[in-house]
């Protein structure tokens, strides 16, 4: 047990930091000849290097919810594993529609009216996109829970191998009824599941192609930009492809690995910020808000992206824990 709460909590605090530190580059992203090269380049590569973050978030879910072995009621279903995430997402989703009118020159109301209204098709603040694909994996967990109780190891593993073809078509823009969305982004919950049940892939296949993948992604995304002279990614960058896939799960892997050697009473003070991760993925866009704003990052993207990912995670983390500790507040930050 100690092993799997540790791997779990480190797994939710890592991918958590990466967040903070992909959306706290994001400005970098578009400075291609208005910054160094180098400096430019520093933001793209760790860019690269933080992709498989919300990947990771999609593989916990499907590793624990899919390895659960209670029968499914659909009511507890519905109330606590749903709804635990739809409505906070609802809220904090009405809140951020309001908060995006905020400006530097005052409130525009027409703005936040404008982007509350589309709040059923699209995310009120560049964060919340991840919650439009991921609510409605919900409604396929029970079914692929069902398959993977009665499969065996093997057949787990071929649909498992078929997806990744599938994500390394998509990649290269093949396209067809397998570049579906849903359908790509659900086979995270199952490889999340095989990792945790069968730790496969295995790591020592898993490491040597993570490490591809992650040159390839730099080396395509940054030859590409300068070749057309502005920011340009394809699809390298995207959640759905292989080079995503590949490392994502080496990340998952190494954290499993490292969670093992790890102290007690880290562990412990794991488990206390993995509870508030969720929390800082939702709190943390409000103190990037100046740094944007008001343009307060640093030259050197290799100081400013880690000190404003400590400081935006840190605040969002302290106003988690204080909405935490509220009965009318917590259900916020679940």
């Amino acid at each position: 047990m100690r092993e799997k709460v540790g791997f779990f909590d480190l797994l939710r605090v890592v991918a958590a930091l990466a967040v903070v530190v992909i959306h706290v580059l994001g400005p970098y992203r578009d400075q291609l000849g208005q910054i160094p090269d180098w400096q430019w380049m520093s933001a793209i590569t760790i860019n690269s290097l933080s992709r498989w973050a919300v990947p990771v978030f999609i593989m916990i879910t499907g590793a624990l919810m899919l390895s659960d072995q209670r029968p499914f009621e659909p009511v507890y279903y519905i109330k606590r594993r749903l709804g635990k995430v739809l409505i906070p997402f609802l809220v904090w989703s009405v809140f951020y529609a309001f908060f995006s009118g905020l400006t530097v020159n005052g409130f525009d109301s027409a703005l936040s009216w404008s982007v509350l209204k589309k709040l059923p098709t699209h995310e009120t603040y560049y964060h919340l996109g991840f919650f439009y694909y991921f609510i409605p994996l919900y409604l396929v967990i029970p079914v692929i829970q069902w398959w993977v109780q009665k499969a065996e190891p093997g057949q787990v593993k071929g649909v498992i191998m078929v997806w990744l073809l599938i994500t390394g078509l998509y990649l290269f823009y093949i396209d067809g009824l397998w570049s579906e969305t849903y359908l790509l982004y659900s086979g995270y919950l199952l490889l999340g599941y095989c990792l945790y049940q069968y730790r496969w892939p295995s790591l020592m296949v898993l490491l040597p192609l993570a490490v591809i993948a992650v040159v390839a992604t730099d080396y395509s995304v940054i030859s590409h930009s300068f070749a057309a002279d502005e920011y340009k990614v394809a699809r390298w960058m995207s959640y759905k492809t292989l080079n995503t896939v590949v490392v994502a799960a080496t990340v998952f892997l190494l954290c499993r690995a490292a969670s093992n050697k790890l102290s007690v009473s880290t562990q412990t003070q794991l488990g206390w910020l993995s509870k508030y991760s969720l929390g800082v993925y939702l709190i943390h866009p409000i103190f990037l808000w100046p740094l944007r704003e008001y343009d307060l990052y640093f030259a050197n993207p290799l100081i400013a992206i880690p000190v404003w990912t400590m400081i935006a995670a840190s605040l969002a983390l302290a106003t988690s824990w204080l909405l935490s500790r509220h009965r009318y507040t917590a259900w916020l930050v679940p």
